[in-house]
């Protein structure tokens, strides 16, 4: 055989190695899961399909993860032994992962309890926490891992977060209180707060940032916000009580949790109306839409699964294993 055939076989070879093995360029990142059950963070290779590496996190527990715009670190808040509102401890730090090492590199400490909770990335570069104890929303920078500003959020329980596409304007869906509160950055003032429920739940914004949407925790409905006016709209009515929810890029669909009757609900923001849904394991919690469109994966809490979702069939196309209690979920662009 002559030296350049080998060449090419040998090649060949190794790029059939690469995609048996889960080629992660075709999916563009790894997914990232907190496994409440153990209290570590999950990196799942997305398209072996399977679990590739956890790190220990430092408490007990962290709930969500959120990793860098450059895809190199992970970001786990400590929340505490307890769900929102019930008695426990109160966590009050943040780990820092590297992701290619898959080990924690610093931890920050916000000064005292605060249950940290949910944690976003700005458009400026800094990372914003919410902060249960104090009804706050703590500034971080990333750079020296060190808070660095605080805004109010005039509510109880502030649980979850999601920035304006400018970051101009922050929105907190606070449990207890049934409330989103409305917060300008720049002035660190709350401009509105809009009851939404008796109690409320995970938060999202529509891909055009013209809707807001939480969940009523006693109804299944879907509270809606318009951004526009800060005013309550009309409610959708859900197959379930609904919990996380995340929307298409493409701003068509928003994609919903329904752990009572253990399905995804696909709405459609034209209509208002939920235009199907799919069954996924028990109790999903947290809804992640792929950046590209075209994969969408669920948390399965009671069985320690993700569902992955092809948005183009409409269908689960498998089941990943994560850890136990798997709950929030963050994509890790490939550096």
């Amino acid at each position: 055989m002559r030296r350049g055939a080998v060449v090419l076989v040998a090649l060949a070879t190794v790029a059939g190695a690469r995609v048996r093995a889960g080629d992660t360029t075709a999916a563009g990142g790894l997914l990232l899961v907190a496994n409440k059950g153990d209290h570590t963070l999950g990196i799942i290779d997305p398209v072996a399909g399977r679990q590739v590496a956890t790190v220990k996190q430092s408490g007990i527990t962290g709930h969500q993860v959120v990793a860098s715009p450059d895809g190199k670190t992970a970001y786990v808040p400590i929340y505490g032994d307890s769900g929102v509102g019930r008695p426990g401890s109160d966590g009050r730090t943040m780990d820092v992962i590297d992701i290619a090492t898959r080990r924690r590199v610093a931890t920050i400490d916000f000064g005292g309890p605060q249950r940290p909770h949910c944690a976003v990335f700005g458009p400026d570069g800094r990372l914003y926490v919410t902060a249960e104890v104090t009804n706050s929303i703590k500034v971080i920078d990333p750079r020296t891992n060190t808070v660095v500003d605080t805004l109010p959020t005039d509510q109880k329980e502030s649980h979850m977060l999601v920035l304006s596409g400018d970051g101009r304007t922050a929105y907190t869906s606070n449990v207890g209180a049934g409330t989103v509160s409305v917060i300008d950055v720049a002035t660190r003032k709350v401009k509105a707060v809009v009851t939404v429920a008796a109690r409320a739940q995970r938060i999202a914004l529509s891909a055009d940032g013209g809707w807001l949407f939480t969940a009523d925790q006693d109804n299944p409905r879907l509270a809606v916000v318009d951004t526009k006016t800060n005013k309550i709209a009309p409610g959708v009515a859900l197959p379930g009580v609904a919990y996380g929810t995340a929307p298409t890029p493409d701003g068509r669909f928003l994609l919903m949790a329904l752990p009572g009757v253990n399905q995804v609900g696909v709405l459609d923001l034209q209509s208002m109306e939920v235009v199907r849904t799919l069954d996924v394991p028990k109790a999903p919690q947290e809804v992640l839409v792929r950046p590209d469109g075209r994969m969408a994966y669920v948390s399965c809490d009671a069985s320690g699964q993700v569902a992955a979702i092809d948005l183009a069939e409409w269908k689960v196309e498998r089941l990943i294993p994560a850890g136990p209690m798997a709950d929030g979920l963050a994509w890790a662009v490939l550096p």
